[in-house]
């Protein structure tokens, strides 16, 4: 077996190299040359060996983007312990099932979410030890509870000799098709995804600033915030705060990343807010991914700010973007080709491959990064992990040109007519009218029981919505089957905290919308 840690490669190989006094982290209360990073990072795997944990144990961290989160997953993984991030968005009880499942017997939370955690501990007896970044959280009397600093400052430790296939890492999944799913990643996943999407389609370079809307406890974020920079010899800002249009604005101002990375929700909100339009200066090149990019939104960005946003799809499950966009040579409305070293097919229901340019069908990937499966979720993993190939669950189809075009998620597909109708097609119809910001097209039954589309739309600022004229605005650009039957104002769409809409609570939300009188 090849030996090899994935923290000594992020870390350790750039102070070798004499690459010690670059900066490594920036957040706005702390600057961490690449040497002082290392040093932490040895300092908290000491710690994390101290308290009891042992190789190939999981570390649970619901933590804020900050060094000790950026630390307690490098020094986990240094250390050979499994660092397990997760949403700093769960409730106690959300928290508490995801920490029973993982079986982690120590948790690290930051203080603000110290009272989720005494409620999640209740559901997951194996947890023995709290270790918690602020003295003046909530006592957890029944565990033994440390302070983040007794971890950051403890003797420093060699890393623990893994392996390439050694466990390095599990995310678990947002949770829009169902319960969260622990996906277990290797240590030798994370330097693909450095070599193929952050080096050949991304191009980072050493004097790159990246700056990243998902956190960390995302894959997409931990790509944008640790394995891409980190593995260049780049800088990471890394923000505490929960992402608001002014917020990006002040940091990018402050800060000037070359590399800004969000989520298309995200960029409508920038698109709707009334920061500067020379905000984006610094910025080269912006990505986006957790579901496609309206060309809309794509054409309103880069002619308000300037910058080039590359669109691309990856996954929990594939630790990052697998398909993608190119800088210079992006399609709008297009998830772009394939990532060296990853190949895609779409399949037919019966899982033979679609050969026909612009016959929808699931996608599946094949690459070097993708998870060996879902912690204690057998069949579920057979179903998604097909020897080589991963089963995506998105519907696809490729174009004339080449690249790759997503429909939505395969079971997110709807008929009208008996014919099939992508709420992706129709939703970025929707958001070139002046009057709309966002919007999400669901199914719901009419009168006779049959699923129609439904239009679930978020006003522009000032604006007013009209559902007769956004169905007429449809009917003109669309095939006339496809336009939504009825149409919904809502406040906000319902999102996942990594962005994506919870279309499960859309449908809920909508079900009676077509029943006689349900919008008079």
């Amino acid at each position: 077996m090849v030996g090899f840690n994935a923290a000594e490669y992020l870390l350790d190989r750039h102070v070798r190299n004499g690459d010690g006094a670059r900066t490594a982290v920036l957040t706005p209360a702390r600057k961490l040359t690449y040497s002082e990073l290392a040093d932490a990072v040895h300092r908290v795997a000491g710690g994390l060996a101290a308290i009891g944990v042992r190789p190939e144990e999981r570390v649970m961290l619901c933590m804020v983007d900050g060094v000790e989160l950026l630390t307690g997953i490098l020094g986990a993984m240094y250390a050979g312990a499994v660092p397990v991030p997760v949403s700093t968005m769960f409730t106690g009880p959300e928290l508490g099932k995801v920490l029973a499942d993982s079986r982690a017997r120590v948790l690290c939370v930051s203080g603000e979410f110290a009272e989720a955690a005494k409620v999640a501990v209740e559901s997951a007896p194996e947890v023995t030890t709290v270790v918690l970044d602020r003295a003046d959280a909530a006592d957890f009397p029944s565990l033994r509870a440390f302070d983040w600093s007794e971890l950051s400052t403890s003797d420093p430790v060699l890393s623990f000799e893994t392996w390439e296939d050694s466990p390095a890492l599990w995310l678990y999944t947002s949770g829009t098709t169902g319960e969260p799913k622990g996906a277990m990643h290797r240590h030798a996943s994370i330097r693909a995804v450095c070599e193929t999407y952050g080096t050949q389609v991304l191009g980072i370079r050493p004097d790159d600033r990246c700056l990243s809307v998902a956190k960390l406890f995302f894959a997409y974020g931990i790509g944008n915030s640790a394995f891409f920079p980190l593995s260049v010899g780049a800088s990471v800002v890394l923000e505490a705060g929960r992402s608001t249009p002014q917020l990006v604005a002040d940091r990018v101002r402050a800060e000037r990343p070359s590399l800004f990375f969000g989520v298309p929700t995200f960029y409508s909100a920038l698109l709707a807010s009334g920061i500067p339009d020379d905000t984006f200066s610094s910025v080269r090149q912006a990505v986006s991914a957790g579901e496609p990019l309206p060309a809309v939104l794509f054409e309103r960005f880069r002619s308000r700010f300037g910058v080039e946003i590359l669109d691309g799809i990856g996954s929990t499950e594939a630790l990052h973007i697998f398909l993608s966009n190119r800088p210079g040579t992006v399609v709008p409305g297009t998830t772009g080709v394939a990532v060296p070293g990853y190949e895609v097919e779409i399949r037919d229901p019966l899982g033979a491959p679609v050969e026909a340019v612009g016959e929808p069908g699931e996608l599946y990937v094949r690459g070097p990064s993708t998870a060996f499966g879902y912690w204690s979720r057998y069949e579920t993993s057979k179903r998604v992990f097909q020897g080589e190939w991963l089963r995506t669950g998105d519907s696809y189809v490729r174009n004339p040109d080449g690249t790759y075009t997503c429909l939505g998620r395969f079971n997110d597909m709807l008929k009208a007519g008996g014919i099939w109708v992508s709420p992706a097609e129709v939703e970025q119809r929707l958001l070139q009218h002046p009057d709309v910001a966002e919007a999400a097209v669901v199914a719901a039954p009419d009168e006779d029981g049959i699923d129609k589309p439904v239009a679930c739309v978020v006003p522009a600022v000032g604006r007013v919505v009209e559902a007769d004229a956004l169905i007429d605005f449809c009917r003109e650009g669309l095939a006339s089957f496809k336009r939504p039957r009825a149409v919904v104002e809502v406040a906000e769409l319902p999102k996942t905290a990594t962005g994506k809409i919870r279309r499960n609570v859309l449908r809920e939300q909508v079900r009676d919308a077509l029943r006689p009188g349900a919008l008079a």
